[in-house]
């Protein structure tokens, strides 16, 4: 197992995979590991919990570097990515308790009838590497302190961060086999998540590792999560406040790259408002700084793979020929590194791939809509149901558009991101659960009832 510097296109570092004896003794220590740590009281884990976001915080520049150097990211977003692992540890430290205190029932007068919410055993939890220290760390935070022990079978090209998430736990003082990275293919989740001392999962992936994953979880009917692919919304209406509507949207898209599942990836532009939107959009786009990822100043760094830019621009190909217009970029930049300049593509026919895929990289498409009805339409169009953002001043008819769209999630006047405040998953072929808040650490959990009479 290799990763790469996509910035530089030079291998960083050579990792051994784990042999079948090592995945069999980490899932021994995780089993062991369990029964100590679900008899803790929780105000100890939310402690511990604490000292993780500690670590984080006191080697901040040392992650991001990390992060940067295996997947590309721009190293202010790293830095950013590093704080916000602080900030899920710091909400769960705090609220972990009173999310999983008992739920007191009304049955009969003589009975003492409760919901108590009991941990379930050792997860596996299949990360991406678009975040991938944020992926892990949104899983650990709630699953760990509920009582369960994680395991973390990461992507491939991000062998570093999985193993440096393992020393974070133990830094903090976590008991061995709470949190333990498996250095294994994509070829092993099968197997590891049919042993018996699994006891269920979680992926942030595509749709088709999501419904591999669910497929075995389904068959050894085992609980999952999934958070896949997205084809986020955002949506202008004829009373947006434009200078605001536009610099967001410019954030929403490219922000990691454009590499982000919940990313604004179609602007679904009212007609009033679509030529300065479009104009004041590609405008701001074309400023971006593409460049070093380790440089401050840099906007857009490279996609994680080359694969990935061949794939994106296949993409794009296929979309102007099927008859989009093509307003900005377009094409793989020539420069060492896996590079792809910001586009925007406006007058995309609905079948075309920009239109009905998921592009995962710096590319934008603009629709135009006659109305507020057709932007709904439009918004629905799509198998995926992760995130929607709609711009309006009038906040009742953004609360009254946000309710008809499907979707996971909408903001209004604001891009769609995660914060552990409030549950974050999809519908639709965006997968189902949910992560972060109180319904985040209710998923991986026993809910008992319990009668006492």
């Amino acid at each position: 197992m290799q990763s790469q510097n996509p910035a530089t296109e030079r291998p960083v570092r050579e990792y051994d995979s784990d042999s079948d004896e090592e995945i069999d003794d980490a899932l021994e220590r995780a089993t062991t590991a369990y029964d100590d740590w679900r008899a803790r009281p929780i105000e100890e884990r939310q402690t511990m919990l604490a000292d993780v976001a500690s670590v984080l915080r006191e080697n901040v520049e040392e992650y991001a570097q990390l992060i940067t150097t295996e997947m590309g990211k721009p190293i202010s977003e790293s830095r950013s990515e590093v704080e916000k692992c602080a900030w899920v540890c710091d909400y769960y430290a705090e609220h972990a308790g009173a999310h999983l205190a008992d739920d007191r029932l009304a049955t009969v007068p003589e009975a003492n009838t409760k919901v108590v919410y009991e941990p379930l055993g050792a997860v596996l939890a299949v990360m991406p590497w678009n975040y991938p220290f944020w992926q892990v760390f949104r899983f650990a935070a709630p699953t760990l302190t509920a009582g369960n022990v994680g395991l973390l079978k990461h992507a491939s090209n991000v062998p570093g961060c999985a193993l440096a998430i393992e020393e974070i736990f133990e830094s903090a003082g976590y008991p061995e086999g709470v949190f333990t990275t498996l250095l294994v293919g994509s070829g092993d989740v099968e197997r590891v998540l049919a042993d018996d001392r699994v006891r269920a999962a979680t992926l942030t992936g595509s749709e088709y590792a999501g419904r591999k994953v669910a497929e075995t979880a389904g068959y050894h009917l085992k609980k999952t999560v999934l958070e896949l692919g997205g084809s986020g919304p955002y949506v202008v209406l004829d009373d947006a406040d434009l200078d605001a509507a536009v610099e967001t949207a410019v954030t929403a898209r490219f922000m990691n790259t454009g590499q982000s599942c919940i990313a604004a990836k179609r602007f679904v532009v009212v007609d009033e408002v679509y030529d300065e939107f479009v104009d004041r959009f590609t405008s701001a786009a074309a400023e971006l700084t593409v460049g070093d990822p380790s440089a401050d100043e840099t906007d857009i760094g490279p996609l994680a793979k080359a694969t990935f830019v061949d794939e994106l621009h296949e993409q794009v190909e296929e979309s102007v020929e099927a008859g989009a217009a093509l307003e900005l970029g377009g094409e793989p930049l020539e420069r060492q590194g896996h590079y792809y300049a910001p586009t925007v593509l406006t007058d995309v026919p609905r079948s075309a791939p920009a239109a009905c895929e998921e592009t995962f990289g710096p590319v934008a498409t603009v629709f135009r809509v006659d109305d507020e009805q057709g932007a709904v339409e439009l918004a629905n169009d799509s198998r995926f149901g992760l995130g929607a953002s709609v711009w309006t001043q009038d906040r009742d008819r953004g609360e009254r558009i946000g309710r008809q769209l499907e979707t996971g999630a909408v903001f209004v006047n604001e891009l769609v991101k995660s914060d552990p405040r409030v549950p974050f998953g999809g519908i639709k072929a965006s997968g189902y659960g949910r992560e972060l808040s109180k319904q985040g650490i209710r998923e991986f959990v026993n809910r008992k009832t319990l009668w006492v009479q």
